[in-house]
């Protein structure tokens, strides 16, 4: 089976910095087990990162959440450490959901893709479902178990949402 795991925005920002949680910390053993995991099965894992250049606070999205984070070349950008792996793909986004990551999927031959990361209900459930319109045939599990949201309650009703449309949530 050919499966790509994409760790999706495991960035300082979200986990320490001015939008981390406790749940992203918390998960972050479990990813870079998952990550560990993966490169024994032979899976392929690629990242996506959160990528916002200095006029952030101007856009719709620093309009509407206004947290400067994931500013190119700062530290908070950066993929945290522990889960950095050499020569892995990296999809950088300006938005919630990854464009490269779908035109990837459907130009690179995959059984599965799973999804792990933060946050459940904006990025995650963003990419799994940008992936589902653009593939809707391919198999996407989205790991419940490594991934975060900005809250309990709201990483329950993304799960929930994606359950139903498709998406296979373990």
């Amino acid at each position: 089976m050919n499966k790509l795991v994409v760790v999706i925005d495991m960035q300082n920002d979200f986990i320490t910095g001015p939008l981390g949680t406790p749940e992203a910390q918390a998960v972050l053993k479990k990813v870079k087990a998952r990550i560990s995991q993966a490169a024994k099965n032979g899976e392929t894992v690629a990242f996506t990162r959160d990528t916002h250049s200095a006029n952030y606070m101007n856009t719709q999205e620093g309009k509407n959440l206004p947290v400067e984070h994931c500013i190119r070349h700062t530290n908070g950008w950066e993929i945290e450490k522990s889960l950095q792996i050499p020569n892995a793909h990296v999809f950088n986004k300006d938005t919630f959901g990854s464009l490269d990551l779908a035109h990837h999927l459907l130009v690179t031959p995959y059984d599965e893709v799973e999804l792990v990361g933060v946050c459940t209900d904006i990025c995650v459930i963003s990419n799994a479902l940008l992936i589902k319109a653009y593939l809707p045939e391919l198999k996407i599990t989205v790991n419940s178990a490594c991934c975060a949201g900005t809250t309990p309650e709201n990483h329950e009703n993304a799960l929930k949402a994606m359950k139903q449309c498709q998406i296979e949530i373990i």
